[in-house]
């Protein structure tokens, strides 16, 4: 069984039917008013999660693996189509209640509750007089023979928080790609240059030692250089990715409902705190 002191625990929770088979994840819990005990809970089905039906959780059991209801997954996936708005009117808790073959409401009253969602995912639950009139009940804020002679106003308040899901992710990835570096080296060669040089005193031995006429070749070699790439891959920087918080404002609007009081079948109806704001003003 799951109570108000595991409400917690269960929201976010993998949901499984009745035969192991997993449903979706658990999203918003709703109380019974009149027990004040967790009666529904919407599951997140569908590829991303974004379809949500609602599912009965009064004899569910929360285990270490999450929560498991006793209904199979194909129930769940035909389950009537209601929005979960954070309310739920009689008639949609009626077509739910018939749905899953479940009673109305519980021993103390039949009648079938309306539910309303707070930002933390669980609800509480809340009747109109026109149901107890239809059922012949008697309310907790009615006079009748369990009650006192006194009415209770109530109000809805709003509670806004925050609560983080996953929005996206980012990743690193480095890839090789090629470009073209052209660069300028000088390169030297060596070319032939014909010397030409008189015949003077200090040659002359050297140009009369051979044959008078004759045939002769004489080899030069020649060299030139020429541009060798040598490629090295080396270090330039390292890089990661980091996360920062950034805060933004948005406004969170929501229909608060309050109760008022009208008195039928008096000629005049004196109020008490008016009357003593109007006796000090005179």
């Amino acid at each position: 069984m799951i109570g108000t002191e595991t409400i917690s625990r269960v929201i976010g929770q993998d949901v499984y039917d009745e035969s192991g088979e997993k449903i979706g994840s658990a999203a918003e819990v709703y109380l019974d008013d009149e027990t004040g005990q967790p009666e529904w809970v919407t599951v997140r089905t569908g590829l991303f999660g974004t379809k949500e039906s609602f599912v009965p959780i009064r004899n569910a059991d929360l285990t270490n693996d999450g929560v498991r209801v006793p209904v199979s997954k194909t129930k769940v996936k035909d389950a009537p189509k209601i929005d979960t708005d954070g309310h739920l009117s009689p008639q949609e808790e009626e077509e739910l209640y018939r749905y899953y073959g479940m009673g109305v409401g519980t021993d103390t009253s039949q009648t079938v509750t309306t539910t309303e969602t707070t930002t933390t995912g669980v609800a509480g639950t809340g009747r109109t007089d026109t149901d107890y009139e239809a059922r012949g009940t008697v309310g907790h804020d009615t006079s009748g023979p369990t009650t006192d002679d006194a009415m209770t106003l109530s109000e809805e308040r709003l509670n806004v928080g925050t609560r983080s899901q996953e929005v996206g992710r980012a990743r690193l990835r480095k890839y090789v790609v090629t470009e073209n570096v052209t660069e300028t080296v000088p390169v030297s060669r060596e070319e032939v240059r014909l010397e030409r040089e008189p015949i003077t005193d200090a040659n002359i031995d050297k140009a009369m030692s051979g044959p008078a006429i004759s045939e002769e070749e004489h080899e030069v070699v020649l060299h030139a250089e020429t541009p060798v790439v040598e490629k090295e891959a080396v270090p330039v920087e390292r890089v990661r990715l980091d996360k920062t918080t950034v805060t933004d404002e948005t406004q969170v609007s929501e229909g608060l409902r309050k109760e008022e009081i009208e008195v039928e079948g008096a000629d005049r109806t004196v109020d008490s705190d008016l009357d003593r704001d109007r006796d000090r003003r005179i």
